[in-house]
């Protein structure tokens, strides 16, 4: 079966079996170095996350590109990892508890501090310089992915259409970039929240370097626990609510609501799942990003995302796709590593620690490339409103109604 897999891959693969023999290709562009047998079992049988796990534990070395492995990936699999991850009634009710289980506080906390904080310098190596860790908007093909980022940044802004003076908040506002981007263009005023540490002292730093104090501010604070006494006119949430878990999409949208001043906007940023009853990709991909990389992630398709936000109270005025902008994004972030494996080695904890994180994050940033490529799992960008009140006024551009209903106001 590995012989007959090996034959029909896209690349050259040379492949050394834990007891030193060698098949596949003789002249090949990539060898694969097999230390334990249970690995050839998850090679032939397609069970593409747990290679994932297999590499990141050293069972298997890779001498050659992430792009290539990746090209492997794709081809071993005998069935679409959407399809593979579809459950009955039962195995929905069980996520469903499942994801109240693990979405308390102090659970939530811990698990962004997971992610967030494994080391500042790390993430610096291979994100753009601003540090935005979500996907990026390519407005012209051949732009770098710093510039990207700036203008994903401004899509956002102008899709919430920022004035000076509006009180903005960023829900899950990372390293700072839409925050002070927010501040520093458009002149509002700005709160950011999120759960990491390091994120929390970063922008603090910066806010303090660029003389924003005063109006820009970054607090270490749970989204449950936001002060609703004084709304505020435009909400963004970039990259957070796949944090939430699907059995509080319902609570949290109507927290965004209740966040909300009278005629206001709310952005939510964040990835779906490519399939209508997925939670995560099959193939055993969802269970290794679970377990390396984002625990207590779930994702939820486009249109229960939609169901979610009308049962809260709130009204989808624009909704736009992404997915192939973060394919690009991560890939540009994979291809960046790779270039940096040396230097980023540094940044980790010495020892098999840091190696293996190091090998998760390899495997990891390439792998979501794949997925976004293939449409096994997406990036929505939905814009919301309060629900209509029946006046009859809202295309005449009314001074208390930030929604104009014309997407010309987005581009111009």
């Amino acid at each position: 079966m590995v012989e007959k897999k090996l034959a029909a891959l896209p690349v050259a693969v040379q492949m050394q079996l834990p007891g030193g023999e060698t098949v596949g290709a003789s002249n090949p562009e990539m060898k694969l170095i097999v230390k334990d047998r249970a690995t050839l079992v998850n090679f032939a049988t397609g069970q593409a996350g747990n290679l994932g796990e297999d590499y990141v534990e050293g069972r298997f070395v890779v001498e050659g590109s992430m792009r290539n492995l990746m090209k492997i990936a794709a081809a071993i699999l005998d069935q679409n990892p959407v399809d593979a991850a579809k459950g009955n009634w039962l195995t929905a009710l069980i996520r469903h508890l499942v994801s109240i289980r693990r979405h308390s506080t102090a659970r939530d906390a811990e698990q962004i501090q997971f992610h967030y904080d494994l080391s500042d310098e790390f993430y610096a190596l291979w994100l753009d310089p601003r540090r935005v860790y979500s996907c990026a908007y390519f407005r012209e093909p051949d732009m770098t992915l710093a510039q990207a980022q700036e203008a994903k940044l401004d899509h956002i802004c102008r899709k919430l259409d920022l004035k000076s003076g509006e009180r903005f908040l960023d829900i899950g506002a990372g390293w700072g970039g839409l925050l002070l981007w927010a501040a520093e263009n458009y002149g509002v005023d700005a709160t950011g929240i999120t759960l990491s540490k390091n994120q929390h002292a970063h922008v603090n730093r910066l806010i303090e370097e660029k003389g924003l104090s005063g109006r820009v501010r970054m607090n270490l604070l749970d989204y449950r626990d936001l002060d609703e006494s004084r709304p505020y006119d435009k909400i963004a949430s970039v990259g957070m609510f796949e944090h939430v878990g699907r059995a509080q999409l319902e609570e949290y949208f109507s927290k965004l609501r209740r966040l909300l001043a009278p005629g206001g906007l709310i952005m939510n940023h964040g990835i779906t799942a490519g399939g209508v009853y997925n939670a995560e990709v099959g193939a055993g991909m969802g269970r290794f990003i679970e377990k390396y990389i984002f625990p207590g992630g779930e994702l939820t398709h486009i249109s229960n995302e939609l169901a979610k936000i009308a049962l809260s109270g709130l009204e989808d005025v624009d909704v736009e796709n992404l997915r192939p902008h973060y394919a690009r994004t991560l890939w540009h972030w994979s291809d960046t590593l790779e270039a940096n494996l040396d230097a980023a080695r540094k940044t980790l904890k010495p020892g098999e620690q840091g190696d293996k994180s190091l090998r998760a994050y390899r495997i990891y940033l390439a792998g979501c490339a794949l997925g976004f490529e293939q449409g096994w799992i997406a990036l929505h960008q939905v814009l919301l409103k309060h629900k209509a009140t029946g006046r009859h006024d809202e295309l005449d551009y009314p001074s208390d109604e930030a929604y104009p209903w014309r997407r010309n106001y987005i581009y111009r």
